[in-house]
């Protein structure tokens, strides 16, 4: 049996979904989330959000659901392990006509540019994904680029770096004492507030005539570094301890290390001029604060 076609459906209905779903709401909408456990389920049932059971690991599970001229916007990450996403390719395999939505908006990543050695980065950049993780994702967006020129819908991609925001602050890795580069030698990093991807999110995915690609970001990256410090400020508790990149080596993680890897300072201007986006928090100086006036 295929579920009732929806105005937007949010495959992937997380937090973010879940803040765009109540946004399309609050326009009169009607609005499902595509989730795969109970948890999330009843998460959405309490916001007042139709769910939808289906899990992109298993294709069969996705001929019930109608995208048909529906706002698709594709949130769902790929899996946790090697360098393409069978999701996304399970899933575009299931829109074929008349099952076709009106426009579809991914979330990827601005580390499919790779390390770029800090330089400023525009949408025109390859892409060069150096750890798998990226190329997950860029093989997401390139599955999705390859059906939409054979269906004929169009699709805006917005390559987002980290997210920052009430819940998404690194605090336990900040209580935990765990060490940080020493700031000469820390990379650049970027981020973008989770109300303000929300929003890019949905004027993307109701813009008259969006482009297919955008870079999502505040438009003001600083190391990796002083981001911790400015979170641990922000909590009141003291900054952690500076090693240098050879000791760092030896005593972070693997993953930490793929992340230090890699520095690059990400261009917004697209994303604000064609998108005519304003941004909420513009820095991190205007984020941080409302990170805690929602948790108390």
């Amino acid at each position: 049996m295929t579920c009732a076609a929806t105005d937007v459906l949010v495959i992937g209905c997380g937090d973010i979904g879940e803040r765009v779903a109540r946004r399309e709401r609050s326009e009169g909408r009607s609005v499902a989330g595509v989730i795969r456990s109970e948890q999330s389920e009843r998460r959405l049932r309490v916001a007042g959000i139709r769910s939808i059971v289906a899990d992109l690991d298993d294709p069969s599970s996705l001929k019930r659901i109608s995208v048909r001229d529906s706002l698709v916007y594709y949130f769902a990450p790929p899996p946790g392990k090697g360098a393409t996403d069978p999701r996304m390719e399970a899933f575009v395999a299931t829109m074929t006509a008349p099952n076709l939505p009106r426009r579809v908006a991914l979330i990827s990543t601005t580390g499919v540019y790779g390390d770029c050695r800090g330089e400023w980065v525009t949408e025109d950049r390859p892409a060069n994904p150096q750890a798998d993780r990226a190329r997950r994702r860029l093989a997401a967006e390139t599955a999705l680029r390859q059906w939409s020129e054979t269906s004929g819908v169009p699709i805006v991609i917005l390559r987002v770096p980290g997210i920052y925001g009430p819940g998404y602050l690194p605090e336990e890795r900040l209580r935990s004492g765990e060490p940080v580069l020493r700031e000469e030698e820390s990379p650049y990093s970027n981020r973008i507030h989770a109300d303000d991807l929300a929003q890019v999110c949905f004027v993307a995915g109701h813009h008259d005539a969006p482009g297919v690609l955008y870079n999502v970001s505040d438009g003001h990256p600083s190391t990796m570094t002083d981001f911790f410090y400015r979170v641990a400020d922000a909590l009141g508790i003291p900054r952690p301890p500076a090693i240098a990149l050879e000791q760092a080596r030896r005593q972070l993680g693997e993953g930490m290390l793929s992340y230090l890897a890699e520095s690059r300072r990400i261009d917004n201007r697209r994303m604000r001029e064609e998108l005519g986006v304003k941004l909420m928090y513009p820095d991190l100086a205007a984020g941080l604060p409302s990170c805690f006036d929602r948790c108390g």
